[in-house]
């Protein structure tokens, strides 16, 4: 039970431990019930307790605030007779620092020479085991749905106490460290911490008598990593839970660095081996010249053959300065390819990676050719590297293009030798800030390149940190295994070096031309030295803007914008094919939409969600989507917040941890990656640049509009993604889903991408459909009433089409009913008749009267052979009346007459006509 005001030696604290961390919490008063009884003793030869045979205690406050003292025997039973209860100070009664409670006459006493005490509170720095009042419990957050198996075993994942510090956990459990305290008065908690990794989600939070939190954003820790950070929150009177709650993130199984409410120590530099014992090696002979090595680009070699840098305007390959000839500027950064010494703006040491105290040892060694990690003290120590650059010049072109994030780049060559689990980190800090981890190597890998991309202008801190294997064991096993780094690069340094000068734009002066800056958009023409402007639709190298060549040609369905640094698409896009042509204005997708994935799960079972965010096309190609790290960014000073881990980009990927699993009342969010900082292109084509959209990942629907398909890339390189990542969305019409419509991941992968370095998206959407024409409808004609017809324009089924041109109006024309032309025909009918009625009574009388010349001239052939005189002629001339008579044998119709005509023909093809002569002798067949 602890004592307001109870002092406490020094060497019950240990000795010899200076610069100790502690965690204190002022001004507090400690009450703890204690149940006792009194039991009267049954035989008679108790003695009456001595001073030293008990102690005194206070009981619990009252309503009125009044509390008794009372006696407490050590141990019950031994003794009798113990004074009787006295009223008590007030329960808000306290003593000052340096002072105690005489609980014997209740009043503030000072300390005795060489003791200490904090009055109203109570101090923490010994951490051998867990102190009384404390406990350390551990969880999985992630609910059990009862859907999956059950998750491994968090129980072991506790806070550890170390002796002279607390470590939490670094596993994807969550462990809570928990103080219970009632404060008589308002009081004051304060610790000091240290959080390295911002893969763990570090809080403190305080919860009252009705197990309510605190609602203040600051139970967010911020990160820290080279030094200790002081934190104090201010507590309500009574009740007062203290939590402190650690719970590892890594989706990519990294081992995170445990949080640390303690001082690390710094250690002489010790000789970790003895040259005297046997089978040691000796020194090698000294006083042997050799040639000195030359030294690293941009530095020149003094008398005293020490490396020195070239004055600006200068270049120099490790040997003599040259001036930059005329035309040209140096290229200013630093190049380290020479490791004979340390360069001055770097610093090597060694991290324990039992304790994390930094231990005063050098962590890498120079080799000529390259840089080698050293032996350390332990196998998991991690021998750190770090160089600093003090700030950014980039090209005027640059810092003009608000788009283009890049002001400069580190590129490092390096080769990892390993036996075991090896790891070699790279980590990067702004302004002093914590180092945050960009990217980590296991294992053995051979010699390669690694380039990030700098985009703050700020002092910058690059950090490699080397651990042989992860497993807490003392010694050293693997001295084998080593990282190498054979030259770092850093380009448009502030004050930096050139090892060579590039051509420069010349402008006129009174002391002649000298280098200046081309405007944005402009190339540097290198036979006159001029700036010239890049052609339409071309983006400008700004790093490299030497000849028209420099002028890259955008993408398909992009244009450049007005300083040539960039291509976008303006939400508009054409394609024809063999039946028809299509127009898309795509604006009603041109802001910001997100998208959250599917749940996925670590490999303890802990719950997290991949989040997206999208920018398609216009706002004249700027970057609208933005993912936080917010794990710490509630920590982060206002003028610090432009440094906080955020990622502007087309589209980008930030990792969700749901509430439920965190405990607070909003997710939070890990990890922003950039999935797009530069359009490629926009087409119907699967293919474009490299990239391809399988059409399998979306199945279309047969509505024979083709799909808009986005090629995108990010200049951010992985290591599983040697030529950075590349996203498709593809565009597809859905008359039935308006905009913004609806975005999803393929079936098949459902993080969004298969590979993890190209990610595809379908964006389906009525506003993705193509503008209306003339092919996307047809007319249909009503009948003819009352001597007027209509024609009417629809929409062919289903409409694929949104906006565009309209329907045409209504049209009417005049027309002719069918009474109309039903009378025309009757009349046309009984036209038609008449006119074939008199053609028939005139054919059939001119057919009389051939037949009646025939018939006389048959007559007067019989005639001939009874010496009949001849016919003048065998027809009957023009105005010649008929002079005889044709008598026929009887009477027949017109019918019976052509009857006649036609069926009586002779052998000889000649007909034969029955005639009667004029003096009614007997009929004769001609």
């Amino acid at each position: 039970m602890a004592e307001a005001g109870r002092s406490l030696h020094p060497s019950a604290r240990g000795r010899g431990r200076t610069e100790r961390r502690t965690l204190r919490l002022l001004p507090l008063l400690l009450w703890l019930g204690t149940a006792f009884q009194v039991t009267q003793a049954a035989e008679p030869e108790l003695h009456a307790c001595k001073e030293s045979e008990y102690h005194y205690e206070y009981t619990a406050c009252d309503s009125t605030g009044s509390r008794w003292r009372v006696a407490v025997p050590h141990t019950p039973g031994l003794c009798t007779s113990l004074p009787d209860p006295v009223k008590g100070t007030e329960c808000s009664f306290s003593c000052k620092a340096g002072e105690f409670l005489d609980m014997k006459d209740q009043s503030c006493k000072p300390c005795a020479e060489g003791r200490y005490s904090l009055g109203t509170g109570i101090r923490f720095d010994e951490w051998d085991e867990l102190p009384h009042g404390f406990a350390s419990l551990s969880a999985n957050m992630e609910i059990d749905d009862g859907t999956t198996e059950s998750t491994e075993n968090c129980t072991l994942s506790k806070w550890v106490p170390l002796g002279d510090y607390i470590a939490s956990n670094t596993d994807e459990c969550t462990a809570t460290l928990m103080y219970a305290v009632n404060l008589k008065q308002s009081g004051t908690v304060s610790f000091e911490y240290y959080y390295p990794d911002s893969s763990i989600i570090f809080e403190f939070f305080v919860q009252n008598d009705q197990c309510q939190p605190s609602m203040d954003d600051s139970r967010w820790m911020r990160t820290t990593e080279k030094s200790w950070e002081f934190h104090s929150v201010e507590l309500n009177r009574g009740n007062n839970v203290l939590y402190w709650r650690t719970t590892a993130f890594s989706v990519w199984s990294k081992v995170s660095k445990p949080v640390l409410t303690q001082l690390m120590y710094k250690w002489a530099h010790p000789k970790i081996c003895g040259e005297d014992l046997e089978g040691a090696v000796t020194l090698p002979a000294s006083g042997v010249k050799t040639r000195c090595p030359p030294c690293n680009p941009g530095f020149f070699k003094t008398n005293r053959s020490a490396c020195e840098p070239c004055p600006y305007g200068s270049y120099s390959n490790g040997s003599d300065c040259s001036h930059c000839p005329a035309g040209t500027e140096p290229v200013v950064g630093f190049e380290y390819k020479w490791w004979n010494t340390l360069p001055t703006n770097m610093e090597t040491t060694v991290l324990s990676g039992i304790n994390f105290e930094y231990k005063g040892m050098t962590g890498w060694e120079v080799a000529g050719d390259h840089i080698y990690t050293a032996v350390g003290a332990s196998d998991n120590d991690f021998m750190i590297l770090t160089l600093v650059v003090p700030g950014f010049r980039p090209p005027q072109a640059v810092t003009a293009d608000t788009e283009n994030k890049e002001v400069a780049r580190v590129t490092f060559v390096f080769e990892t030798v390993c036996s075991v689990d090896c790891q070699l980190y790279f980590m990067v800090g702004a302004n002093s800030r914590a180092n945050t981890p960009v990217e980590t190597w296991k294992g053995s890998k051979g010699k390669q390149s690694f380039t990030y991309i700098i985009e703050k202008n700020a002092t910058m801190t690059f950090t490699w940190a080397f651990q042989r294997t992860t497993f807490h064991e003392i010694g050293r096993k693997y001295t084998n295994d080593v990282a190498k780094i054979y030259s770092i690069n850093v380009t448009n340094v502030m004050n930096g070096v050139a090892s060579y000068c590039r051509p420069c734009a010349l402008e006129a002066s009174n002391l002649g031309s000298s280098c200046t800056s081309c405007p944005a958009g402009n190339y540097i023409d290198r036979g006159s030295g001029t700036c010239r402007p890049c052609p339409a639709n071309t983006v400008l190298k700004a790093h490299q803007p030497y000849g028209v060549q420099a002028c890259r040609p955008c993408g398909p369905g992009t244009r450049s914008n007005k300083i040539h640094s960039l291509c976008y698409n303006d939400c508009t896009f054409s394609i024809s094919t063999r039946s028809r042509a299509f127009d898309y204005n795509l604006s009603a997708l041109a802001g910001t939409v997100s998208l959250a994935g599917g749940p996925s799960f670590t490999s303890k079972g802990l719950k997290y969600f991949h989040h997206f965010t999208f920018s398609l096309c216009g706002n004249q190609g700027k970057k609208m989507s933005v993912c936080t790290n917010n794990v710490t960014d509630l920590r982060i000073p206002e003028d610090e917040s432009d440094f906080s881990k955020s990622i502007t980009a087309y589209i980008c990927q930030v990792l969700i941890i749901p509430p439920e699993v965190t405990g607070y009342k909003a997710g939070v969010s890990l990890q922003p990656v950039s999935l797009a900082d530069q359009l490629i292109g926009v087409t119907t084509d699967m293919t474009l640049d490299g990239i391809t959209s399988p059409a399998e990942l979306f199945p279309p629907a047969s509505l024979g509009i083709p799909d808009v398909i986005f090629f995108y890339r990010s200049s951010e390189v992985t290591q599983s993604c040697s030529s950075g990542r590349s996203t498709t969305i593809r565009v597809r019409c859905s008359p039935l889903k308006p905009a913004p419509g609806s975005l999803s991941l393929p079936s098949t992968c459902s993080g969004g991408t298969c590979d993890g370095c190209t990610f595809h998206f379908l964006w389906e959407s009525a506003a993705a459909c193509p503008l209306c024409s003339a092919a996307d409808y047809h007319a249909i004609t009503s009948s003819c009433v009352a001597g007027v017809q209509k024609t009417t324009y629809v929409w062919r089924e289903p409409k694929l089409c949104t906006s565009g041109i309209s329907l045409p109006e209504l049209r009417v024309t005049i027309c002719k009913t069918i009474d109309f032309w039903l009378k025309v025909g009757i009349s046309a009918g009984t036209c038609t008749a008449i006119l074939l009625t008199v053609l028939t009574c005139y054919f059939w009388k001119k057919n009389q009267k051939l037949e009646y010349k025939y018939s006389k001239l048959v007559m007067n052939a019989s005639l001939k052979d009874y010496d009949l005189p001849a016919a003048d002629s065998c027809a009957i001339m023009e105005g010649e009346d008929v002079e005889d008579d044709l008598i026929f044998t009887s009477k027949k119709s017109l019918f019976g007459k052509i009857k006649s005509f036609t069926s009586k023909r002779t052998p000889d093809g000649f007909d034969s006509v029955p005639l009667k002569t004029s003096s009614g002798g007997p009929d004769v067949d001609l």
